[in-house]
Formats: structure tokens, sequence, C-alpha cells
């Protein structure tokens, strides 16, 4: 009796690079959230932060099962009916204007009785299914036009403009270099690539004099000029400098971290939990920590050359390119090298809906891995 194609296949093996890779972040991304928020058990008090590391452990669970039912489904299914689900995820966005809990002044989360999730975070694994099904299902001759590339315009341009109402600038930002990042995989005409160019270099203040919310041009201003408002908009990121400065070398040990244990260091469990590692562990420690997701993003590049399909090498790239902007929005964030928009590290920031989506893209590189 053939064996359904759909399931795990005899011969198919795991990739444990990856998988191994995945466990030691989600490990180290646990263990500082117990750092981050230790002051505030010791204290017992603000318990919704006392208690989170505990929450991120289920989160982990949970998206770990997700992850591995994800890897477990021929990705081919995925492309029949990436579409489909893209359509799903457009829908949920647009509830979150109908069903949003309003926290800290921005719409992204609907909440059903006592559970939050936020549908921009799913919706960018399905954007990347999406192009991906976009560019399997084109097989145009290359170099490429700007016409030729319309309809991936067109599915990229519609969740943005929905998060951006919402708004948030960072997962806009998240879901317009991914979606760059898998069309560095087809050529495209030099004369297409100078108009889009020129686009890139209109649209910037487009998006700061019509787009833009007053509180995100406020993170720019102080981005630009760090000195201006430290006690302020920039204290965030003066005191997420300070952490990171006051690591040294080799850190000042696990839960030692002055800005943190005293509390200096704000949203230290979900914008700056890079900031809290560096002042424990040191630059040696950020080094191992980087040199991780370095590797997934390394990996998933190698997948993606062995694909076997451009569906499956296109989820490659979406996938290792989506860890690769979050960690560098992050830690730029966290360093100050990049103003604050409120983007994850990968398995490391406090979320469920973070980490599920994560995971539900780390399963489908395995997934893509193991077919090979």
């Amino acid at each position: 009796m053939r064996r359904d194609a759909g399931t795990f296949r005899s011969g198919m093996q795991i990739d444990m690079p990856l998988l191994l890779a995945i466990v030691a972040i989600a490990t180290l991304g646990v263990v500082n959230l117990y750092s981050a928020t230790s002051v505030y058990i010791d204290a017992g008090k603000r318990s919704g932060l006392a208690d989170i590391y505990v929450s991120q452990v289920y989160w982990i669970v949970v998206g770990g099962l997700v992850a591995i039912a994800v890897a477990a489904i021929d990705y081919r299914h995925f492309e029949r009916l990436a579409y489909f689900f893209y359509v799903g995820g457009l829908a949920s966005l647009g509830l979150v204007f109908v069903l949003a809990a309003d926290i800290r002044g921005s719409s992204r989360w609907i909440q059903l009785g006592s559970f939050t999730f936020q549908p921009s975070e799913f919706m960018k694994i399905l954007v990347i299914l999406a192009i991906a099904k976009w560019l399997h299902d084109d097989p145009k001759t290359e170099p490429r036009t700007l016409m030729d590339l319309a309809p991936a315009f067109g599915l990229t341009a519609v969740p943005v403009a929905l998060v951006m109402a919402q708004p948030d600038l960072g997962t806009s930002l998240i879901y317009l270099l991914t979606v760059g990042s898998i069309l560095a995989m087809t050529k495209i005409r030099r004369r297409s690539l100078a108009v889009l160019g020129g686009i890139a270099v209109t649209v910037p203040p487009v998006f700061w004099k019509y787009l833009m919310k007053d509180y995100q041009k406020a993170r720019i201003t102080s981005f630009l000029d760090p000195e201006a408002d430290k006690t302020g908009v920039g204290w965030h990121a003066f005191q997420s400098k300070t952490a990171i400065g006051n690591g040294g070398l080799l850190g000042e040990g696990f839960m030692q971290g002055t800005q943190n244990q005293f509390g200096f260091l704000p949203d230290q469990h979900s914008d700056f939990p890079f900031a809290v590692f560096a002042e424990d562990w040191g630059f040696v420690g950020s080094l191992v920590l980087l040199s991780l997701y370095a590797f997934l993003v390394i990996w998933a590049i190698h997948i993606a050359s062995q694909a076997k399909d451009r569906f499956g090498a296109a989820v490659a790239v979406g996938v290792g390119s989506m860890v690769f902007w979050h960690m560098v929005f992050n830690v730029g964030m966290a360093m100050g090298l990049l103003p604050v928009v409120g983007v994850t590290l990968p398995l490391f920031s406090y979320g469920g809906s973070s980490v599920v989506t994560m995971m539900i893209g780390l399963g489908l590189l395995m997934n893509v891995s193991m077919r090979r």
C-alpha cells in the first residue's frame, strides 16, 4: 500500500543542525526571560511580568507541536492552499479593526475571552507562502520587468496597508524586506531595478508625511539625535545601550545586570531582551547568540539551494530572511543603530503570537529540508 505523500516517509531524516539551533536559541531565550523578570519574581509584585517566563515555555511547547505538524505535511500541500491561507489572513487583519483590543495605543490584537493573538504576526508566514506560490507558478523568462512583478507587489501591498493602519511600522517593514529577499531569487531588468531604486528613495518621505504617527516620528528623530531627549522618547534606547556597555567582555553574570535588576531598562522582556542578555553575558555571550542566529539564516539559504522545487526554495529563503530581518532590527534597536520600531527577537522576545509564528516558519524550513 502506497504511503501518503503528506506524511513522514521512510528515508526522510530530521535536520539535526537546524533542530539543535532552534532548541539552543529557545532555551537561551527562556533563561534570559527569567533574568529579565527576576526582579519582579523576588519582589513578589507585578505578577504579569513575574510569571511570563513560564508562559513563554508554554508557547514554545505549543509552537513546537505546531511546527512538528507543519513539518509532517508535505510542503506541496501548503503550496496548493497558499492563496486560500493568504485570503484568510487578510480577513483576520480586517477583523482587527472590529474586534481589536487596544494595547498601549495600538490596535493590533484580537481578544477572544482571555485569549489574545496578533494576526499581523501570522500574516508574515502567509505572505511568504503566497509570494513563493506566485514565484513557483509564474515561470516567466528572466530578467523580469516591473509588470512581471506586479502580482508580487499587490500581494505585499495589501497586508502592508492594513498593518500600517493599526499602526505597526515594524511589522510592515518586515513584510517588505522579507518579500524583497525572496524576489532577490529572480533576475530583474536593470531599468526596472533603477525604477525600484527611485521608488525606494521617494517612499520614505511619503510615509513620513502621510502615514506615520507622531510617536513613530518621535522615535526616528530620537534615533537621529539620541542626546536630545534621553529622559523622554530616547529613554529606551539610552538605557539599552547603557546595559550593553555594562556587559563588557564577559558580562556582569546571570541575573546580575544592574540596568535590568534595578528596573532602569524598560520593555526588557519584549523589545530589549538582547540588552538583558548582553549585560548578563557580555560580548562573548552576545557573539554566541548572534552566531546561532547567523547559522540559522545561513542554513536556511543552504536548504533553499538544495530544495527540489522553486516553491520550497522560496519558502526557505522567506523564513531565513524573516529571522534575519527580525534579528537585525531588534539588535539594531538595542544597540542604538536603528530606531525603536517594536520588532521582536526570534524565540527570545516574550509573546505567544511571535513565538508560534516563528515556530511555524521554522517548521516549514524543516519540512523543506527533510524533502530535499
